[in-house]
């Protein structure tokens, strides 16, 4: 007599931030969703309307029929509703389900989804879309008013007395591209832009 394996239906966590530095703490929303029932976190630092965000494509490809995608916020999966809308399609075609901590929920376990649920779960995208967009204007507006007043707006440039000694050590292995400029940039806990 031959026996079958079935895998328990898992629950995986996605988090994100826009950045890796301090002012994101991307550990508040592990330990959040971790708390929430997530057995394992899958997170990346990305912006919200990043058209690829590859974690995220990865645990949506790697989920099984039955999954749970655990995450705090919608601003967290996309911060573009078109991406959202494919989001949701893919939920609904694997017949997985997606928990917004204490929000929303969409169940497609069993190939349907409840049409209120996805309403509100659009909704949801709208204002997270309209959110960013505005952020966006208010940096603007108060950028264009800085310069106004005459304030020297941007990154101030970096002199060598500012660069720090680590990336002189590491630079060699960077020039000879045994290291890539992103591995460079982490090493020495520099944003990629100045690396």
């Amino acid at each position: 007599m031959g026996s079958s394996l079935t895998t328990s239906p898992l629950a995986y966590g996605y988090a994100r931030c826009s950045t890796n530095e301090d002012k994101q703490d991307i550990n508040r929303q592990i330990r959040e969703l971790k708390a929430a029932g997530a057995e394992g976190v899958i997170f990346e630092y990305k912006h919200g309307d990043a058209k690829l965000k590859k974690n995220l494509s990865m645990l949506l490809d790697t989920a099984q029929e039955g999954d749970t995608i655990i995450t705090l916020e919608v601003s967290r999966l996309s911060r573009s509703t078109q991406q959202l809308c494919e989001i949701i399609d893919i939920i609904r075609a694997k017949r997985l389900r997606l928990v917004i901590v204490n929000s929303i929920t969409i169940d497609c376990r069993h190939g349907q989804i409840d049409p209120m649920s996805e309403a509100f779960m659009k909704m949801a995208g709208v204002f997270s879309e309209l959110e960013l967009q505005m952020i966006r204007a208010r940096v603007k507006s108060g950028m264009q008013n800085a310069k106004a007043k005459g304030v020297k707006v941007g990154r101030k440039p970096t002199s060598k007395e500012d660069i720090p000694a680590v990336f002189f050590k590491h630079y060699p292995a960077y020039a000879t591209k045994k290291m890539n400029i992103s591995e460079l940039a982490r090493i020495c806990r520099l944003s990629r832009p100045t690396g």
